[in-house]
């Protein structure tokens, strides 16, 4: 009866043990990952400040004397597509600071893109379908952004590389009332 005591010990001190090294090993991984998250999100040093967010006011002009939702959509986007083809011309002439004033002009284009189709989002087919665009050209647009950043010297790497997650988090919002129940209604019950 005393071995089997000593035996049950022995196991408890051992079970503790591994017990222990578990949490340990737990702890030490959700610290790391901690870290680097952290590291992900914060800013380097050294970099350039990101630009300016700015419809100008002959965009502004054009985008409010459309009212169509489909037309202001294409306007929206063919504006977008302008200011990246001159952004990428300005990344070849090494002109950054002009390329920057271009992206900024880019990301708030479509900040105002987004907004207006969440607003005007009545939950209707036309609406869904202007969504869908925006997204097919959102899409067509990440790899330009990033062949912009990969050439980019690291000062200004940064921002373009958070435009570039912006440009996928908008897209997953464009795409986010395609998914609900209340596009089609289940009607076989």
């Amino acid at each position: 009866m005393r071995q089997k005591t000593v035996i049950n010990q022995q196991l408890s001190v051992s079970e503790l043990r591994k017990s222990f090294l578990i949490a340990a090993v737990f702890l030490i991984t959700v610290q790391c990952s901690q870290i680097t998250a952290r590291a992900q999100n914060e800013v380097p040093a050294n970099v350039a400040p990101p630009p300016v967010k700015i419809v100008t006011k002959e965009e502004k002009t054009a985008l409010e004397s459309v009212n169509d939702l489909k037309n202001r959509t294409k306007l929206a986007l063919d504006l977008m597509e302008a200011r990246l083809k001159k952004a990428e011309e300005l990344n070849t002439q090494e002109n950054f600071n002009a390329m920057f004033t271009e992206l900024g002009g880019f990301h708030a284009l479509m900040d105002d893109a987004i907004k207006f189709l969440n607003k005007n989002d009545n939950g209707g087919g036309k609406v869904l379908n202007t969504l869908k665009r925006f997204e097919m050209a959102l899409r067509a647009f990440s790899p330009r952004i990033e062949l912009i950043r990969r050439e980019l010297p690291e000062k200004f790497e940064f921002y373009v590389r958070s435009l570039a997650k912006t440009v996928r988090d908008i897209r997953s919002k464009a795409v986010e009332p395609m998914f609900t129940n209340s596009i089609l209604p289940n009607t076989n019950n």
